[in-house]
């Protein structure tokens, strides 16, 4: 893929890594590629300054919410070198998101070649400060002018670079987790296992709800029975109960994470017993009742690791491995990021370093 690139004449002074949050901060450039219906497909990739987009009230994305996206991270490794973590699964799963929306998509080779090519250019903006990254937003919307239900002849393909820190303000400590028994996020044949805007806006009327009541996340049911635990808001979700890690299949419902599946390569690979199956929330309360649930944990990109220390359902409180960080889940966390910020071997050939 050809990208012209155009480089921003004013630079932005780079914020104070030891106080960067999550997503407040956006680097001088972005990357941006059209597709057109009436030429061809995909044409004029580029690498231009950041800046605001122009676009016509009648664009379809704000009228019938064809959009995804992805996040990914770049980080700067002890000998100076910039490295990717795993970003050819990112763009497997975005082409599965924009199949599902009837969307087009750029090839596996073109997307982390396009994400490649900016983060090299801003390279200057990945932080060296512990559990720092540069984390990577690529996303896709429908850019034609029309009101009328279609799928659209236009979209942008467009990524953003935004220096983080942790996810949570806490750090890795435990959080409070609700289990939604009213409201539910997807169901069968819907748009569950995508990266799409709708999923995470219908997620928040029960987020509110969690927050009001103390929680920091929605553990959801299942859309049909409302009978098994699937995954949490931002991050899919893990129980070790007694000596068995257990966590939701991947059948459409729930998002195929990577960083779910790195853990659950790195799990196999130390000789847990792993089982992806559908877990009946009464089961799960039953064995936090008993102590038979040692440690929960969270995964995804953004947070990585988020330890659960209490679980919500019902009226009922159980607290998790007396609300401490389980000795699996630092350990699954400072693996997986030794690996990513280059600190341990990669044994699994997940790292992708640019030149």
């Amino acid at each position: 893929m050809e990208i012209r690139i155009e480089r921003a004449k004013t630079l932005k002074p780079k914020p104070d890594q030891n106080h960067l949050g999550f997503g407040k901060y956006y680097t001088d450039h972005m990357f941006e590629i059209d597709w057109d219906k009436d030429q061809g497909g995909w044409h004029d990739a580029r690498i231009i300054p950041y800046a605001p987009l122009q676009i016509d009230p009648a664009t379809m994305v704000l009228h019938y919410a064809q959009e995804t996206f992805e996040g990914l991270k770049a980080y700067r490794n002890p000998q100076g070198e910039v490295q990717l973590f795993r970003p050819e699964m990112n763009a497997r799963r975005m082409q599965n998101s924009n199949k599902r929306l009837c969307m087009p998509y750029l090839s596996e080779e073109d997307f982390v070649e396009a994400v490649s090519k900016l983060v090299e250019v801003e390279q200057d903006w990945i932080p060296t400060a512990p559990e720092t990254s540069l984390y990577i937003r690529p996303f896709m919307f429908a850019s034609e002018p029309g009101v009328g239900v279609h799928p659209a002849v236009s979209y942008k393909f467009i990524i953003i670079l935004t220096p983080v820190g942790n996810y949570y303000p806490e750090g890795v400590a435990p959080v409070k987790i609700w289990i939604e028994d009213e409201y539910v996020r997807a169901v069968k044949g819907g748009t569950g296992f995508t990266k799409c805007g709708g999923n995470y806006a219908g997620s928040l009327k029960a987020q509110e709800k969690a927050e009001e009541h103390g929680y920091t996340q929605v553990l959801w049911l299942d859309g049909n029975e409302k009978k098994y635990v699937e995954e949490v808001g931002s991050m899919n979700i893990m129980f070790l109960i007694n000596d068995t890690v257990v966590t939701a299949p991947t059948e459409g419902t729930v998002l195929p994470g990577v960083t779910r599946d790195s853990m659950l390569t790195i799990l196999r690979d130390w000789g847990y017993n792993v089982e992806e199956r559908k877990l009946p929330v009464t089961e799960l309360m039953e064995a936090a009742r008993t102590g038979a649930l040692k440690e929960a944990w969270g995964t995804g990109t953004a947070a990585v690791i988020s330890p659960v220390g209490e679980l919500y359902f019902k009226g009922e409180e159980c607290v998790i491995n007396d609300f401490k960080t389980g000795p699996l889940t630092q350990k699954l966390y400072d693996t997986l990021t030794g690996i990513q910020w280059g600190r341990l071997p990669d044994k699994f050939g997940w790292i992708k370093v640019l030149k």
